[in-house]
């Protein structure tokens, strides 16, 4: 996990605070040095201490092994469903960190284009749709930063995986106009070559589909943990659940085989092309 806990508030912070204390309280108890702790659970004494200053959400591995080698009878491995809570708190809004310290991002989109696959004139013209309307000077700050996020994918971002699964409606809707579109499409078609991307499409004449409650994203992050963010109406909203995150991940598996393989999804990508 990054030092700094994501989108802290005061409230998850004096959370992972009151935690640190207590694992500090129970390490002096012991007479053991933050290094000691550090080598007994296989963590780093500067992990011990980030911990202990509050500064960093401790695993469950961590609470668990530092409870065993303390003797602190689940004083300390009791405190996981607090630091899971203090983790990702309600008010949670920088997606794009989240994105940055994911392993793998899946998404599923029914609307338009997903935003991070979006070129700049497309989303322009989505966010140009918006009611009430958004100011330019709105505009230009949600584009650079749509643009932003985009980042992640290639570069120094290259090993991260990304999984698509579009409904055709959102490759058949004339966002912006035809060649807009067009030119979506084949963005679509160019980045769904990239070894670290797959790009699927779920036909409209398909009978069933798996997640008619609306887009989702899944977020798999490099400490194990898996986030899900679904942005609705006047819901942005992330989850650490565990129950969410299976329900996300039953449909998300679900739709990954409704929809067409990544080979064919490409080839209606450029039979939409040439139609458009």
């Amino acid at each position: 996990m990054s030092v700094e806990p994501y989108g802290a508030d005061e409230e998850s912070a004096a959370v992972l605070r009151t935690v640190g204390r207590v694992v500090k309280m129970c390490r002096e108890r012991e007479g053991m040095t933050q290094a000691g702790l550090g080598t007994a659970i296989r963590y780093s004494e500067e992990q011990v201490s980030s911990v202990e200053r509050g500064r960093r959400a401790p695993t469950e591995s961590f609470l668990e092994a530092a409870d065993r080698v303390l003797d602190a009878g689940g004083l300390i491995a009791g405190l996981k469903a607090d630091v899971e809570k203090a983790r990702f708190p309600k008010k949670v809004r920088d997606l794009a960190k989240l994105e940055a310290e994911a392993v793998e991002i899946c998404a599923y989109d029914n609307s338009v284009v997903n935003g991070l696959l979006q070129t700049e004139e497309y989303l322009r013209a989505v966010f140009g749709s918006r009611r009430p309307a958004f100011s330019e000077d709105e505009v230009d700050r949600l584009v650079t930063a749509r643009l932003t996020r985009q980042e992640i994918i290639g570069g120094p971002h290259a090993g991260t995986a990304f999984s698509f699964v579009h409904d055709e409606a959102a490759l058949r809707r004339p966002v912006g106009g035809k060649m807009v579109l067009r030119r979506q499409l084949e963005r679509l078609w160019e980045v769904g070559h990239m070894r670290n991307v797959e790009i699927q499409v779920l036909p409209l004449d398909s009978e069933d589909n798996s997640s008619l409650d609306g887009p989702f994203h899944l977020l798999r992050l490099k400490d194990g943990a898996t986030v899900g963010h679904s942005d609705i109406q006047f819901v942005s909203r992330l989850t650490s659940d565990r129950r969410e995150i299976q329900i996300l991940e039953l449909r998300y598996g679900i739709i990954r085989a409704q929809a067409l393989t990544p080979r064919k999804s490409l080839a209606y990508i450029e039979k939409l092309l040439g139609e458009t």
